[in-house]
């Protein structure tokens, strides 16, 4: 055996013998599982609590609702309901949360006492919020586990996997772990139950094995009506509809590129399959990407309204009127799925009465009125109490996030080493958007073959599903950024910086040197190891504190020049000191035995991983990265 992640000894034989994965979305979320004994067989779970009625939905909303002394009540559509029935008094007591996910991504001082705000401005910590959301899922995966197996499945029994977007960063990834640990998914002592997966990296998994039959078509040749609702991630129709683009089965050394669009970030990386039998992938472009996803339309829609009835209106309902504001977004989100550019009619968006009362308390006129004035933006009242939005209007909302995701996939497509790139994969629930599905199509169809899997909101799920039974699965990947230390060199003149140069014990030294561990977009096998050793400053010295730095640069030099970020702490527990031969002097000296640590980083997972020896000793040290305390 030797020495693991944080000191665990590896590796362990294998416990689980079902894997379930956590695809904990922006807007909404779900999960789906699989039993070791029958991988090929991967089950969504449909039996969510609320909803609406008749309406088979894969994913549920990714909301909390905390009661006014701020314990769980509840999540998803029950959340969403309850919040909904609440009278307007009590509702500004209780501490409703929705897309806080995008917190992870936009705080850049992320750490384990970043709040989150509740709908009514009250402020809770946001580990606490994502542990009562995956210990939800975590209860409801054991229950249903449970019924299926027809015994009782436990905690141990489960591999669990939670997807997260690739641009996201490590403390965000550190984050999402210390909170499905807090909710009972593995534990620091058992790190390797819980898998962290990419979702853009899941979705090519899934990708790679599609076929002809599983793929959109390029485009209805009709209304698609009727419709129903698989949640955010499928709108399925029955009529009649063009060819559907071929696609032959991806073989070996097939570079394809997966765009991800969820309900808050946009995720592209490319692979290329290295072998068919195997499925084996490798990376070919670091994850890019950044915060393109549907909510950029929701924030549009807020600005029109703001442009319509007032910026200072819009702040006063949102703050007296906090569940009616949701009301009204859930409303404008059913009118954008619809938003079509095969489709001419207006989109009818119901605004809630106690908008139109205290629009006509604030203002003094009716929102009538106010709509009048601003018809040239393409919006009309409608006699059923309406705000009637026409489809060139709508569009006009998306235009903003579309053409960001335009800039984002051309960056990746100009690159040099993806210019054998043959196909283009568009999934993510925001994919199911007919307005992105023809916009991407129109950019990019020209240039490489753009094809949308049927589902391709739950192609995250199943591809995440796939990589618990076989994290092997992705061999190589590209480091997105360059990480390494700050240590001292022997200094040498003309060579480094005078302001540099420090003298200790007797020597010269240049200061702040970056030991690069990894170069950005460097490709990096999942069991390459980096080895670097280090000496503690004395034989008795029980911790050694090494600072982690990060920079998209790639010819750094020192860790205090411009771009290079302190990102986290390597810690590592030497313990007590080693016992001291009876014949070595005090204090280390010429007899002392030399105290050497090796430290092996692991950058090829989905995650930075660590393990040490000390070589006085033979022993594992203790070794932990911390990307949330800086």
């Amino acid at each position: 055996m030797g020495c693991g992640v944080g000191g665990v000894l590896e590796p362990r034989p294998p416990t689980h013998f079902v894997v379930v994965a956590i695809d904990f979305g922006t807007t909404y979320s779900g999960y789906a599982f699989s039993f070791t004994r029958d991988p090929d067989s991967v089950h969504m779970m449909k039996k969510w609590e609320g909803g609406d009625p008749g309406v088979q939905n894969q994913k549920t909303p990714t909301i909390v609702l905390l009661t006014p002394e701020g314990v769980f009540h509840s999540l998803g559509f029950t959340a969403r309901d309850t919040y909904h029935d609440l009278d307007p008094s009590d509702a500004k007591r209780w501490l409703y949360f929705d897309k806080f996910k995008m917190v992870l991504h936009d705080d850049q001082s992320l750490n384990r006492d970043t709040l989150l705000e509740a709908a009514n401005g009250k402020k809770v910590p946001a580990l606490q919020i994502f542990s009562h959301a995956l210990r939800y899922f975590r209860d409801h995966a054991l229950r249903e586990l449970t019924d299926q197996a027809g015994v009782p499945v436990l905690e141990e029994d489960v591999r669990w996997v939670i997807t997260v977007p690739a641009i996201w960063s490590h403390p965000a990834k550190q984050f999402m772990r210390t909170a499905a640990y807090q909710a009972g998914m593995g534990s620091s002592s058992r790190p390797e139950q819980l898998l962290i997966a990419l979702e853009p990296e899941a979705a090519a998994i899934y990708c790679r094995r599609l076929r002809r039959h599983q793929l959109l078509p390029e485009r209805p040749q009709e209304l698609r009506t009727p419709r129903y609702s698989l949640g955010r991630d499928s709108v399925c129709s029955d009529t009649e509809t063009s060819p559907i683009p071929a696609i032959p089965e991806l073989d070996r050394d097939t570079v394809y590129g997966v765009v991800d669009c969820g309900g808050g970030t946009v995720d592209i990386t490319v692979h290329q399959m290295t072998d068919r039998t195997t499925g084996h992938l490798k990376e070919l472009h670091k994850a890019t990407g950044g915060p393109h996803g549907s909510i950029g339309v929701d924030a549009e829609f807020e600005r029109f309204l703001e442009t319509i009835f007032g910026t200072d209106f819009l702040a006063t309902f949102r703050q007296q009127r906090p569940a009616a504001y949701v009301d009204l977004m859930i409303a404008f989100e059913s009118r954008k799925r619809n938003a079509s550019p095969y489709r001419s009619t207006p989109l009818n968006i119901a605004l809630p009465f106690s908008f139109i009362d205290l629009y006509r308390k604030y203002k003094g006129k009716d929102v009538e009125w106010a709509i009048k004035k601003q018809q040239h933006l393409g919006v009309r009242w409608s006699s059923q109490g309406m705000l009637r939005v026409e489809q060139e209007t709508m569009r006009q909302l998306f235009l903003p996030t579309l053409s960001s995701i335009t800039q984002a996939i051309e960056s990746v497509l100009s690159a040099p080493e993806v210019g054998q790139l043959q196909y283009m994969f568009l999934v993510g629930g925001f994919a199911e958007s007919e307005l992105l599905q023809k916009h991407i199509r129109d950019a990019f169809g020209h240039r490489v073959n753009v094809i949308i899997p049927q589902g391709m909101g739950l192609a995250i799920l199943r591809g995440a599903v796939q990589f618990g039974l076989d994290p092997g699965v992705v061999t190589v990947r590209r480091s997105r950024l360059t990480y390494g230390v700050g240590v001292l060199n022997r200094y040498q003149k003309g060579v480094h910086p005078a302001e540099k140069r420090v003298v200790a014990a007797g020597a010269e030294w240049c200061a702040d040197v970056l030991d690069r561990f990894v170069v950005v977009d460097e490709s990096v096998a999942v069991g390459d190891v980096v080895v670097r050793s280090y000496t503690p400053a004395t034989p008795a010295q029980s911790t050694v504190i090494l600072h982690l730095y990060a920079t998209q640069r790639h010819d750094a030099k020192f860790v205090t020049e411009d771009g290079v970020e302190r990102v986290g702490t390597l810690h590592l527990d030497l313990g007590s000191a080693p016992r001291r031969h009876h014949h070595a002097p005090e204090g280390g000296g010429r007899g002392s035995p030399r105290r050497e640590i090796t430290v092996n980083m692991k950058f090829g997972d989905t995650e930075v991983k660590a393990s040490a020896v000390d070589h006085l000793t033979g022993q594992c040290v203790k070794a932990n990265i911390d990307f949330l305390t800086l």
